[in-house]
């Protein structure tokens, strides 16, 4: 193994503002791998929607500015395969990292790969005939030509060592950090309450749902919940903040035929400082998929003090479980009740805000930069 490494990191998939979480997961990765690694080489792989600001500004870190239009996934996918192979042997790459599912057959350096989820797997009615056909070759590709994997939970691990027979040990879990901010959150007051307000949201007291609206999201169900809720509590209001995905127009209608459109919020996807600021406020973090592979606004939750109720699937019990109220995602009545039993039960809110803080007080960036590098200098002696 040579003495400095030559990591190429394949950032082409990055979509600001358009990829929702593992795009919060390759910028703060990135920026805790400038902190703790002067010494070897990276080159970052940008595409036309990427600003340089996404690569680290130390000296062992270099943007590489491709032609690239990401939004345009055929044609990226295309120019990852056909490509960026001559990039990595122009740069004499040791070892290729690619967090974003999908990485090229050919060309220099050792591949670890990130894959979050396999949701093509085991959700696969949330996906179109040809979208999933596209899924299931790149991931299978990805895994076949991968010399170390990472991933994100046990959980996700079980599934990709079952459904692509990988060896054990090539499959490695890194879980996810979260920013400084979120640690000591509630006494910050860099995010004050005018954050509420440049957001639009009334002053009164609200619910947080943090992702993508997406079908596995489970917003029907939540809603419904709310509305529950909500007729007991006049002032409470619901806070969905993320992407407008695939049931967007649905949860809208949905909304409005139940008449909450004054007191269910639709923010879209927000600034980071907003996010954190709606987590410091918020009276609880409910996150109700039927489906993750890790659940990052559940950690979130519990670094800022937020009490939390969420699904109870594997993976958020790896990450919460003692730390929050947990239901049944299928049942709209068992979410109405985790949020009433975490409005009612002070004494429960406290208790877990308290596990939870203990919980989630190694959970940084650095941490996850960390067992990221040691992969990378594993791989590259392969």
């Amino acid at each position: 193994m040579p003495s400095r490494l030559r990591i190429g990191v394949n950032a082409l998939y990055l979509i600001p503002g358009g990829v929702g979480g593992t795009e919060i997961y390759l910028r703060n990765l990135l920026g805790a791998l400038g902190e703790i690694d002067r010494r070897n080489e990276y080159f970052v792989y940008l595409n036309r929607e990427t600003g340089l600001d996404l690569c680290p500004r130390q000296a062992n870190f270099a943007p590489v500015e491709t032609d690239v239009k990401a939004s345009f996934r055929p044609g990226r996918l295309l120019w990852e395969q056909l490509r960026l192979p001559s990039h990595t042997r122009t740069d004499k790459l040791d070892v290729l990292f690619s967090p974003g599912f999908t990485a090229p057959l050919t060309g220099s350096g050792r591949r670890v790969t990130v894959i979050h989820d396999l949701q093509h797997k085991r959700q696969p009615q949330n996906f179109g005939r040809f979208e999933l056909m596209a899924w299931e070759w790149c991931v299978a590709q990805s895994v076949k030509t991968a010399s170390t994997i990472i991933t994100v939970s046990e959980s996700s691990k079980n599934d990709i060592i079952e459904f692509y027979s990988v060896p054990q040990q090539n499959v490695r879990v890194v879980a996810h950090g979260v920013e400084d901010d979120f640690f000591g959150l509630k006494k910050n007051e860099t995010y004050g309450p005018e954050l509420l307000t440049e957001a639009g949201l009334p002053d009164s007291p609200f619910l947080l749902a943090v992702s993508t609206v997406h079908p596995h999201k489970n917003w029907e169900r939540l809603i419904d919940a709310y509305e529950a809720v909500a007729r007991e509590d006049a002032d409470l209001h619901l806070v969905v903040c993320g992407l407008p995905g695939k049931s967007w127009d649905e949860v809208k209608k949905l909304i409005a035929e139940k008449g909450l459109g004054e007191r269910v919020h639709l923010l879209g996807w927000q600034p980071r400082k907003t996010l954190i600021g709606l987590f410091k406020y918020a009276e609880a973090l409910v996150f109700p998929s039927t489906f993750e592979g890790f659940g990052m606004p559940v950690l979130e939750a519990l670094a800022a003090g937020t009490p939390l109720a969420c699904s109870d699937i594997a993976p958020l019990r790896e990450l919460a479980d003692g730390c929050a109220t947990f239901f049944d995602p299928y049942s709209s009545d068992d979410i109405a009740a985790a949020i009433r039993g975490l409005r009612q039960d002070e004494f429960q809110r406290l208790k877990f805000i308290t596990a939870g803080l203990e919980r989630s007080k190694n959970s940084t960036w650095q941490r996850a930069a960390q067992q990221t590098l040691a992969i990378f200098l594993e791989a590259a002696q392969r």
